[in-house]
Formats: C-alpha cells, sequence, structure tokens
C-alpha cells in the first residue's frame, strides 16, 4: 500500500475568526491517502466530512469522523489529518476570546470544551453549515454587508445547535510510549490482519506479556477492549459508505451480523442502527 501524501496546513489563515466574523467555514476536497501534517490553531475548530471519512488524530487519541458525527478540537490542540477515501472536509472556525472556550457556553460549562469532543449531528446543524459562506479573505468581489449579515444570523443558529448537540464517547485512545504506538497505529491501519494479541506482538518483535503490560500501563485496558474500539471507528467508516450490517460483519471479522449486533449494544449501549446513524 503507498504512504500517504502528506500535505501542509490546509490555508487556515485565510479563515482567520475575528471578533467581527466569530464563525468562519471553509472546504476542501481531498483524495484518498492523503495525511495533513500536524498543526494547531489559536482558534476553536470543528471538523466534519460532508462525504467520506476522515480520522483526525492528536497526542492521546485518534477519530474517525463519518458525515454523521463532527469532532471538536479546543485552541491550541495539535492535530493531523489522515484520508483513508475521499473525503469532503468541511472546517468551521471559531473566534475565541481571549481565556474562554467553546461555542458562547458560560464559564462553567467550558470544562467539557477544554478538551476533543465528538458530537451527534443533526439534520440542522448540516444543512446550517453546508449554506455557510466559505469565501477566503482577500476573495474579488467581497462579501456585500448583506451577506455578512447572512453569516452572522447562520453563525448564530449554528453555534446554537451545537450547544445543544449530544456528546458521543467516541475515539481511540493513543499511548506515549513509542512502542506501543507504533503498534496501535498499525492496528488502526488494518485492524483485521489478525485477531489475537499474540499476533500483533509478534510483528511488533515483543513479548506478548509485555504488550499486555504497556496496555494496562499506557492505556489502562487491555489489547482486547482497545482493540473493539478500533474495531467500532472501522464499522463507522464503512456504514458512512451504506455497507449493509452483515457485510461490516464479515470484513471485521464476526461470525454473523447478530454477534457483531451484540458487540455493539455492549460498548456504546445501542444498536447499530442508531450508533452508525
Amino acid at each position: 500500500m503507498p504512504a500517504p501524501r502528506a500535505i501542509g496546513p490546509l490555508t487556515p489563515h485565510l479563515y482567520m475568526p475575528t471578533e467581527r466574523r466569530p464563525l468562519r467555514a471553509k472546504q476542501h476536497r481531498l483524495s484518498s491517502r492523503t495525511r495533513v501534517v500536524p498543526h494547531s490553531h489559536p482558534w476553536g475548530q470543528l471538523a466534519l466530512s460532508g462525504s467520506g471519512v476522515v480520522r483526525l488524530t492528536v497526542e492521546h487519541g485518534t477519530y474517525i469522523v463519518p458525515p454523521s458525527r463532527a469532532l471538536w478540537i479546543p485552541p491550541g490542540i495539535e492535530h493531523a489529518v489522515t484520508v483513508p477515501e475521499d473525503a469532503d472536509l468541511r472546517t468551521l472556525y471559531l473566534h475565541q476570546p481571549a481565556g474562554r472556550c467553546g461555542p458562547d457556553v458560560s464559564r462553567p460549562q467550558e470544562a467539557a470544551w477544554r478538551q476533543c469532543r465528538v458530537l451527534e449531528v443533526s439534520a440542522l446543524l448540516r444543512a446550517l453549515v453546508l449554506e455557510m459562506n466559505v469565501q477566503p479573505d482577500g476573495a474579488d468581489p467581497p462579501l456585500t454587508p448583506d451577506e455578512l449579515q447572512r453569516e452572522r444570523r447562520i453563525s448564530a443558529l449554528v453555534l446554537d445547535e451545537l450547544r445543544r448537540a449530544r456528546p458521543l464517547r467516541l475515539g481511540v485512545d493513543l499511548p506515549s510510549d513509542k512502542r506501543l504506538r507504533a503498534l496501535c497505529e498499525a492496528v488502526l491501519d488494518d485492524p483485521t490482519r489478525h485477531a489475537t494479541l499474540d499476533g500483533w506482538a509478534r510483528d511488533s518483535g515483543a513479548s506478548p506479556r509485555t504488550v499486555a503490560r504497556l496496555f494496562r500501563q499506557q492505556l489502562g485496558t487491555t489489547f482486547g477492549q482497545w482493540r473493539q474500539q478500533v474495531l467500532l471507528a472501522k464499522a463507522l467508516s464503512m456504514a458512512a459508505r451504506r455497507m449493509p450490517m452483515g457485510a461490516i460483519a464479515g470484513e471485521l471479522g464476526y461470525a454473523s451480523a447478530s454477534a457483531f449486533t451484540a458487540m455493539v449494544r455492549r460498548s456504546v449501549g445501542a444498536p447499530p442502527s442508531r450508533f452508525f446513524g
């Protein structure tokens, strides 16, 4: 498999949010196997996929973002973007006054927004984002006063929908230990290559006992529990392509759709029909 094509940040300087325009939107069509190198912004960011799936990775975790979900990234958090398949990446940049964080929330509510969080995307939020103007700074002709007023009205509704959006406990934790992180990234790239820890340990040149100990120390979980989260993330990606549940179950190594459904219910407390949106 060819290595991902690395590119720099996608022109964030042309969409800088300000007090006058506190919410900016941009759109980029990214081809499969593209990787946007690690970078950060001094403003808040919401990443959505108009079509296809993108993967965003921060220091301690990685997140799959299909069209039914969005990822909030607080100011200053370094992140990288990987595109496993062609995707339409929609990004919102949110102006954050000094010392504040979140979509215009009260100070007691800010704690939840000072970390990455996955949000459910309502039909209204998606429609509003698609209506946001994506013209960069310096474009000709500039926005008219009427267009700027429309942007402010849509922005107010977007912020309201973000405050109402249901947070989801999704994402895959990543370790700081270099050896274990390399193994984890290999599992993320091809989670069904091995079904047990022994196979992955053999690939990494470490003993299964050592790898199991590192998982407990670094991530506070077992390899099996961690890999289950990876499989859920992979299933999200396949569900975004409208693959049937039976086909997803087979691709992920489950003997039947019912066995896969039972795993999803145990993991997220909801049936696949609701979890995959």
